[in-house]
C-alpha cells in the first residue's frame, strides 16, 4: 500500500486535532502533526509531532526537506479578530508571511496546499455567499486572510483553500473557549450576557470542517470551497437555543447591535455560505447547529468540562 504522507500545521487547535484524531486511525494515512511549543493532543501515538514555527521559513524548508509531504493541511492562525486589529504586525506575520513559507515549500515539493481561510472576507451585505462572489474585507484580519488566500493563488499550483464560519466543538487541553461553551458557562454562573441580535452566521461543528477537509485531500479537490453549517442563524438566535438546550435563564441573555459593542474590528453583519459546491464534489453533508449541540454535550461529558 503507498501511503499519502499528511502534514497538518496548527495540530493543537480545535480544527487541527480534529483532523489529526480523524485521520489517526487510517492505514493508508502517514500522519505528521505540527504546532508551535509542546504537543497538547492527549493521544501520543498514530502519528509523529514535530515542534514547527511556519512564521520561520528555514524551519519550514527543513520539515519539508526531511519529510516531503504529499498533503499539507494548514490550520494555524491568529483568528482573534480585535486583537488582529490592534496587534497587526503580529497578525500579519502568522496569517500572511506564515502561509508564503508554506505556499512556497509546498510548490518547491509538489504537495497539495489546503488552506483555511474565513467568511469575514466577505462584507457581510449580501450573504449567503458562494465562492464566486467577490470578497469585501472589512477589518485587519479579515485583509490578512484574504491576502493569505492572494498568494496561495499566485504561488500554487496544486492549491484548495477552504473558508469556513464560527468553528465550536471540544478538544484536549482547550486553551480557546467557543460560542457553546462560552454562553453555557456564563449563563450558568448567573451572569449576563450581551449578545448581539444582527449578525447573521452559519456555525461549523469541528468534526464537519474536519470531514471536509479529509474530503478535499483524498479526493485531491482544488479550487475554492466553503465549509461552514446548513442554516445561517443570528448569534442571538444560537445563544438562545443553546440556554433552551440546558434549560437556563434566558433572562440573562441580553440582546445588543453590534455598534453599541464599540469592538475594534467592524464586523460583517449577514455572511453564511452557499454549500451547495460542497456538498456535490466532496459529499459534504454536515449538522445543524442544534444536532452539533447534542453531538457537543457528550464529548462535554467525556471531557468533564
Amino acid at each position: 500500500m503507498i501511503r499519502k504522507k499528511v502534514l497538518v500545521t496548527g495540530s493543537n487547535g480545535l480544527l487541527g486535532q480534529k483532523i489529526i484524531y480523524s485521520l489517526i486511525e487510517r492505514k493508508d494515512i502517514d500522519l505528521l502533526a505540527s504546532s508551535k511549543g509542546l504537543n497538547r493532543l492527549i493521544t501520543k501515538s498514530g502519528y509523529r509531532y514535530v515542534d514547527l514555527d511556519i512564521t520561520k521559513n528555514e524551519e519550514v524548508k527543513k520539515v519539508f526537506e526531511n519529510e516531503n509531504p504529499d498533503a499539507v493541511i494548514n490550520c494555524a492562525a491568529m483568528t482573534n479578530v480585535d486583537y488582529c486589529e490592534e496587534n497587526q504586525d503580529s497578525c500579519w506575520e502568522i496569517n500572511v508571511k506564515a502561509v508564503e513559507n508554506l505556499a512556497k515549500s509546498c510548490e518547491v515539493s509538489k504537495s497539495h496546499l489546503l488552506h483555511l481561510s474565513t467568511d469575514f472576507v466577505f462584507d457581510g451585505k449580501s450573504g449567503p455567499y458562494t465562492e464566486n462572489d467577490k470578497p469585501n474585507p472589512l477589518h485587519f484580519y479579515a485583509k490578512s486572510k484574504l491576502k493569505s488566500e492572494e498568494i496561495v493563488k499566485k504561488i500554487m499550483t496544486n492549491w484548495t483553500i477552504a473558508r469556513t464560519i464560527i468553528i465550536y466543538g471540544i478538544t484536549d487541553n482547550m486553551s480557546r473557549s467557543n460560542i457553546v461553551l462560552w454562553a453555557k458557562k456564563e449563563i450558568e454562573n448567573g451572569n449576563t450576557i450581551n449578545v448581539v441580535n444582527d449578525q447573521l452566521r452559519s456555525p461549523t461543528l469541528a468534526e464537519d470542517l474536519a470531514k471536509g477537509c479529509i474530503s478535499i485531500i483524498d479526493k485531491s479537490a482544488f479550487g475554492l470551497y466553503h465549509l461552514s453549517g446548513p442554516k445561517t442563524y443570528s448569534i442571538l438566535d444560537l445563544v438562545h437555543k443553546v440556554a433552551d438546550f440546558y434549560n437556563l435563564d434566558k433572562s440573562l441573555i441580553l440582546p445588543v447591535t453590534s455598534a453599541s459593542l464599540n469592538q475594534s474590528a467592524t464586523r460583517p453583519l449577514s455572511t453564511g455560505f452557499d454549500i451547495t459546491k460542497a456538498k456535490k464534489d466532496l459529499d459534504f453533508n454536515p449538522v445543524d447547529f442544534l444536532e452539533g449541540i447534542k453531538i457537543m454535550d457528550q464529548q462535554i461529558k467525556n471531557h468533564e468540562i
